[in-house]
């Protein structure tokens, strides 16, 4: 399996993009709606109108608490920006979907990477990326098994990726 995500140094960010056979009102549920969330990554609690949200991740092999997430920039269907501080560091995310002919291209960015953590955030966000296709169009669900085999692999592509940016 090859690497989607593209870096921009200078920029400090990564960029990964998915393509689904839906409407983006589809995808775009399944990355605000709670339960629909709860399938691929994780469930979050909390007033969204309040600019911030609590959210537990669930498709890790071990039990994480809820971090707090903040509402950046919400423009359904089209951008949802949020930043997250937890065990593993701070991250600022931004999911922008297109409609394209009853398709739906979305592009998740990163901000804020450094280029010595895409090793580990990359294969990542392959991994869920692809958990949320399967979900929204169907098909094999990536197990945490898969990402141990086919993804966790992806890091010495995304050293690379990494190298090419100096």
């Amino acid at each position: 399996m090859t690497i989607t995500g593209r870096f921009d140094e200078g920029r400090r960010t990564v960029r990964l993009v998915r393509e689904f056979t839906t409407s983006i009102d589809d995808v775009w549920a399944s990355i605000v709606d709670s339960e629909r969330l709860s399938r691929w990554f994780g469930t979050w609690s909390g007033d969204p109108a309040s600019g911030s949200i609590s959210v537990t991740m669930n498709a890790e092999p071990e039990t994480l608490q809820a971090a707090p997430w903040t509402i950046r920039r919400c423009e359904p269907p089209h951008v949802l920006s949020v930043s997250i501080t937890d065990d593993y560091g701070s991250w600022h995310l931004t999911a922008e979907l297109t409609a394209r002919d009853g398709r739906t291209v979305l592009a998740l960015t990163q901000h804020e990477v450094a280029a010595e953590m895409l090793p580990d955030t990359g294969p990542g966000w392959e991994w869920y990326l692809d958990r949320l296709v399967a979900v929204v169009d169907g098909g094999s669900m990536p197990s945490l098994a898969e990402f141990e085999a086919v993804y966790a692999p992806m890091s010495g592509e995304y050293t690379a990726l990494a190298r090419s940016a100096d």
